[in-house]
């Protein structure tokens, strides 16, 4: 007989220091709560500074003594992620957890100033890109991790490797679920590369499930995510962010965890549910695809990541 894993697992976090991407609101902030009340000094990296400095203040209200920061990052920005990068590197002394959990689902097309379609440039590219500036603090910090938070919508990703920013044809959706694709890609090479660097950092994924946040328009993802027509969404179908944001917590902390795993909710189609160890797509598991994802995002980014591996050739898998 198993036993759900709750917050009530989580490990003393006093003396970590977890910089949290999005964490102004929905799963980032549950995120950031949870760690406030383990003891880490979090870093809550958003897009807008006040809305930061309003979720610091809402942690505080119920964890008075919690040791918080909050840090300018707009992912859809190459110089905004140096900035920020700069900052972690500067600023804080050991850096123990990446949670790279913001995301967004833009509906209509728009490219970012750095001319890369947005929803890439945030879900993916933005994420890539500060990993790997942070990455010498995270080395440096004995069983760091980097998490990355995807989502089952990954299951009806497909990479457009010959037009990756969709300037030929636009689909919301085709595009949230490619950069979801690109996280579990993007996971698992990392992992691959610190592996072969003998580096003690891990990588890791999770994903929430169908969480009742404000992202995309729930009921909107839900239908996309299955392919069906529904005309609500009922209970079963949806859980409250603070179990959600479990899954996220738990390759982030759980001591048991190795790099390369994926966590989820164990309920029907991953929708809800405590978090295991769960499954992704085989495409996600494509070490080609895996490689040209990597070498793509170091060509668009220009950040190169502080990895001396092996071979140039990667072993099987």
């Amino acid at each position: 007989m198993t036993t759900d894993w709750t917050e009530t697992d989580v490990p003393d976090q006093t003396g970590r220091t977890v910089v949290i991407t999005g964490a102004n609101s929905g799963l980032g902030l549950e995120t950031a709560r949870v760690f406030a009340r383990h003891g880490a000094h979090v870093v809550l990296a958003c897009r807008d500074p006040r809305k930061a400095d309003d979720a610091r203040q809402r942690i505080l209200a119920e964890t008075p003594d919690a040791h918080l920061g909050t840090l300018e990052l707009d992912l859809a920005s190459q110089t905004s992620v140096r900035r920020a990068a700069h900052r972690i590197t500067t600023d804080i002394p050991h850096l123990d957890l990446l949670i790279n959990n913001a995301g967004a689902l833009i509906r209509r097309y728009a490219v970012t100033e750095d001319g890369f379609e947005t929803t890439f440039a945030t879900n993916h590219l933005g994420a890539f890109a500060l990993t790997g500036l942070v990455l010498n603090s995270l080395r440096s910090t004995p069983n760091s991790r980097v998490v990355t938070v995807s989502s089952v919508g990954h299951r009806r990703g497909v990479m457009d490797f010959d037009d990756p920013n969709a300037a030929r044809e636009f689909h919301s959706h085709q595009a949230y679920f490619q950069s979801k694709l690109a996280n579990l890609l993007f996971a698992y090479e990392l992992q691959r590369r610190l592996t072969e660097a003998d580096a003690c950092t891990i990588s890791v994924a999770a994903h929430p499930g169908n969480a009742r946040t404000a992202f995309g328009g729930d009921q909107r993802m839900i239908r996309i995510a299955t392919g069906q027509r529904l005309r609500w969404a009922t209970s079963w179908l949806m859980q409250d962010p603070r179990l959600s944001a479990l899954a996220t917590v738990r390759a982030a902390v759980d001591p048991t965890a190795t790099g390369g795993e994926y966590f989820g909710p164990d309920g029907r189609n991953e929708w809800t549910g405590h978090p295991v160890q769960v499954d992704s797509i085989p495409r996600s598991h494509d070490v080609g695809d895996q490689r040209r994802l990597w070498e793509l995002s170091e060509s668009l980014t220009g950040v190169r990541y502080p990895l001396r591996v092996r071979s140039a050739a990667h072993p099987p898998v």
